[in-house]
C-alpha cells in the first residue's frame, strides 16, 4: 500500500490531514485535492486503500469496495494513519472515504477535525466527539445520502458533542468535486473547497 505524503513538515497552526479516496479509488482528483491542501500549507497523507485499483463510476467502485470488505478496508486505513496519529490529525474523505474518515476520527481522541465530502457513516451508540469540529459538503439531493439519513446523522453527531456544519449543493451530482466524473459541478466544487479551506485554516 502506498502512502504518498508531503515532504514538508507541519507548520504551527496548520494541520496534518489524512485524505481518503472514494469508492472510485485513488484517482487524479484525489491527488489534485491533496495538492490544493498542500498549497494552503497543510501536510497531507493520502492512503491508497484499494492498492492501485480505480473505477470510473460509483457502482463499479462499490464492487471493488465490497470485494475487499469493510473490515479489511478499515484495517488498512488504521495501519496507514498509525505512524502519524500522535500529531493530532484532521481526517477528511470523499464519499466512502468520508465514512472511513469519520470512523477514524471518532476513534482517535487526538483528532483535531473532520472534513466530509459527499459521504458520512453511521455513528455507534455512545460515541463521544466532544467539541470536534465537523464539516460536511453534500449534494442536494444525493442518492447515497438522503435527507432523512442526513438529518438523523446530524442529530447523532450533535448528541455526541461534535460542532457540526452541513453545506448542501442543489443540483450537483454525488461526487461533484471530481472533474473527471459525470457528477462534476465546477461551481459547487469551487464553493465547497473555498468553505473547506476556511474551515481547515481555523483548526
Amino acid at each position: 500500500m502506498s502512502v504518498p505524503a508531503s515532504t514538508e513538515s507541519s507548520t504551527s497552526g496548520l494541520s496534518t490531514i489524512v485524505l481518503i479516496h472514494s469508492v472510485c479509488g485513488l484517482r487524479p482528483a484525489v491527488h489534485a485535492a491533496a495538492d490544493r491542501l498542500r498549497a494552503a500549507g497543510h501536510e497531507v497523507i493520502v492512503p491508497d486503500l484499494f492498492d492501485g485499483r480505480t473505477a470510473d463510476s460509483v457502482p463499479d467502485g462499490i464492487l471493488i469496495k465490497d470485494e475487499i470488505g469493510k473490515d479489511e478496508l478499515l484495517k488498512r486505513a488504521v495501519m496507514a494513519v498509525a505512524p502519524y496519529s500522535d500529531r493530532g490529525l484532521v481526517y477528511a474523505g470523499f464519499s466512502f472515504g468520508g465514512s472511513v474518515a469519520q470512523n477514524l476520527a471518532l476513534g482517535d481522541e487526538k483528532t483535531r477535525g473532520l472534513l466530509l465530502l459527499h459521504g458520512t457513516s453511521d455513528i455507534a451508540e455512545g460515541a463521544v466527539a466532544d467539541d470536534l469540529p465537523v464539516q460536511l459538503h453534500v449534494a442536494d439531493p444525493d442518492p447515497y445520502e438522503p435527507h432523512d439519513w442526513l438529518n438523523a446523522w446530524y442529530l447523532q453527531m450533535r448528541r455526541a458533542g461534535a460542532d457540526v456544519e452541513v453545506f448542501r449543493y442543489a443540483g450537483a451530482g454525488h461526487l461533484f468535486t471530481d472533474p473527471d466524473l459525470p457528477d462534476y459541478d465546477a461551481e459547487a466544487a469551487e464553493s465547497a473547497w473555498k468553505v473547506a479551506l476556511g474551515f481547515l485554516a481555523e483548526l
